[in-house]
């Protein structure tokens, strides 16, 4: 008879990171304003202001306090609070409704809440890749005119 010790049970546990216990956020909290580039892997939550660019393969949301005024490519976005720029989100860009987007947004999928100000160009990443004209520029808080049933582009 061959007895085979399980070497699962002698190992000992690695310990997990601090960063992993918590989970991969960094957070900027509000009342603190950062001027240059953010580069980050893991998410990112900003309650606070940014005055430059932020580029990461996570998600980014930018809380109700948060603002930022410059580019930003990432994988996903929430962004409850404002902005100023280009934002270029290869999945999805959920926008809620106290928000304010202005500029340009290149997007996967878009979720815009209602009351929302959304002033901005948006192409979607797929229109670009099969070689589709972009959109042009719709104000979507500008009223529309009487009688046309659609808005100004």
């Amino acid at each position: 008879m061959v007895f085979k010790r399980n070497n699962t049970m002698f190992e000992k546990q690695q310990k997990k990171s601090y960063t992993d216990l918590l989970g991969k956020t960094n957070r900027i909290v509000e009342g603190t304003t950062i001027k240059g580039d953010i580069i980050s892997q893991a998410d990112f939550r900003l309650d606070g202001n940014l005055i430059g660019n932020f580029n990461s393969t996570g998600r980014l949301v930018i809380g109700p306090a948060g603002s930022v005024t410059g580019d930003i490519k990432c994988n996903t976005a929430d962004i409850e609070g404002k902005f100023n720029g280009k934002i270029e989100v290869t999945d999805i860009l959920s926008i809620k409704s106290k928000a304010s987007i202005k500029g340009e947004v290149i997007v996967g999928k878009l979720a815009v809440e209602p009351g929302a100000d959304f002033s901005a160009t948006c192409v979607m990443m797929e229109a670009m890749a099969t070689g589709k004209a972009p959109h042009k520029k719709v104000e979507i808080n500008e009223p529309t005119e009487p009688g046309s049933g659609t808005k100004n582009a």
